[in-house]
């Protein structure tokens, strides 16, 4: 069927109707996507005004001439538009919100500074100090300083004072207790008179001679002793029937004659030097002895006149007979010591003389009186002194290889003629020699028996 044709009277108004439609829908589209647009390009649009808005203000500021606010020392509230001078304190008054400022406390002296520098007047009061008032003020501190310094002083007296008691208040509590303080001379005089006393018992007798020795160690107290005829006391001690007085006694004087020439002339002035070979000589206990012979030890050692004494009086002998008594071996080192250290004080004084190149000094005149080495060769010490290298100790070995070593120039021949003492080295040697090694695997540098070694190795090669 064909299609029916609509009047065009009516086509009209329906093509009218759908363009009007077609209009409304395009305008609502474009309206929605106008609005999107508008909403991003308005913030940029917004932001870029403010930042335009700003530079303008700040362009502004820059070419007008703003109000310097002038701060005090009081908070102000700053206007809009004002300025502060630099250094000024500014803070936010949270109160009102307004902004406040004043002057820092520095600027007041920096300005006074300031004016000073213009060679503006400081605003000072010139009637409120006066020069007068200036010394009175100085003077009061000074007198403050000093107090300050006495109460310091006090305070140390004070404190000193509580440590340490004055001598007059001790002297006053020892006398109520009857407590005397004494000097070494008073003690020393009290302990002869007690040691002397013809009432005081054997106890208190040795007990003097024990507590003089103590004090007696001293050169000036020693000295002392001879001022009130002490020492001449302890000496006639030396004679007495008790073997303890004697033993003591003569342990009294060994300390006062060691290294004292002055002790030691009084000495032999006043005959110590016989009453102690007597003893040496006669019935003693071992232990009295041994005193008596530290006494005599004392007496001779660094005193050539005492040396040539003990040879006139045969003290040699007396020696040589203390060495062979079998109770005695104990005091045969100690003889033996003693006649080295004489026979090498002499070789040393002689020595020194001839260092010092001095023709006839009275002290190597003294010595070259002491015929000591003739002496030990006449009272047949050679000998003696061979037969003690067979003591066990070793420490008596290397005192005897000494004196042996000493007497060499004296008694070479007779120790070639002496077959034991060749035998006695070389079974010393030997024996050293063992030692020696094991010191050497032990990592010792410097050792006692290669020492003794040594020693013995040098008189044999001599003997040879």
């Amino acid at each position: 069927m064909a299609p029916q044709h609509l009047p065009s009277t009516r086509v009209a108004p329906l093509g009218l109707l759908l363009g009007l439609l077609v209009t409304s829908c395009f305008t609502f589209c474009l309206s929605c996507r106008n609005s999107k647009d508008f909403a991003l390009t308005n913030t940029e649009k917004n932001i870029h005004k403010e930042s335009e808005t700003k530079e303008a203000r700040e362009e502004e500021l820059d070419t007008e001439v703003l109000e310097v606010f002038q701060p005090t020392h009081e908070w102000q509230t700053l206007q809009p538009g004002q300025a502060v001078p630099a250094g000024s304190h500014v803070r936010m008054n949270l109160q009102t919100g307004a902004r406040e400022v004043k002057l820092q406390q520095e600027d007041k002296f920096q300005t006074n500074m300031k004016g000073f520098k213009k060679g503006k007047r400081l605003d000072i009061n010139t009637n409120t100090y006066t020069s007068q008032d200036l010394k009175d003020a100085l003077a009061k501190f000074k007198e403050g300083a000093e107090t300050e310094n006495s109460k310091d002083e006090q305070a140390r007296q004070a404190t000193v004072k509580q440590l340490f008691r004055p001598i007059e208040e001790l002297k006053k509590e020892f006398d109520e207790l009857n407590v005397v303080l004494e000097t070494d001379m008073q003690i020393m005089v009290r302990l002869i008179n007690k040691f002397n006393s013809s009432s005081s018992s054997l106890e208190e007798k040795v007990a003097a001679l024990f507590d003089l020795e103590y004090y007696v160690h001293q050169m000036d107290n020693a000295q002392d002793l001879l001022s009130f005829g002490g020492l001449q006391v302890v000496i006639n001690g030396l004679n007495s029937t008790e073997p303890l007085v004697k033993e003591y006694a003569a342990f009294v004087l060994g300390a006062a004659f060691s290294s004292n020439p002055k002790v030691q002339v009084e000495a032999i002035e006043g005959g110590a030097l016989q009453k102690l070979l007597v003893l040496l000589a006669t019935e003693q206990p071992l232990s009295a002895k041994k005193k008596v012979l530290f006494a005599l030890c004392s007496l001779l050692r660094h005193f050539p006149y005492a040396q040539q004494q003990f040879l006139k009086l045969g003290g040699l002998q007396v020696l040589r007979s203390l060495v062979q008594e079998k109770s005695a071996k104990v005091l045969a080192v100690r003889v033996v010591t003693l006649l080295y250290d004489l026979v090498t004080e002499k070789m040393f004084a002689e020595e020194e003389a001839e260092l010092t190149q001095d023709s006839s000094p009275e002290k190597l005149q003294q010595y070259r009186q002491v015929q000591l080495l003739p002496g030990l060769r006449e009272q047949g010490w050679c000998e003696i002194t061979a037969q003690l290298l067979a003591l066990p100790e070793h420490d008596a070995r290397e005192k005897v290889l000494q004196t042996l070593g000493a007497l060499l120039a004296t008694c070479r021949d007779r120790y070639r003629q002496d077959l034991q003492l060749s035998r006695t080295l070389g079974s010393l040697q030997a024996e050293y020699q063992a030692l020696a090694s094991l010191e050497l695997q032990e990592g010792e540098d410097e050792g006692y028996f290669r020492e003794l070694l040594a020693s013995i190795n040098s008189l044999l090669k001599e003997l040879r």
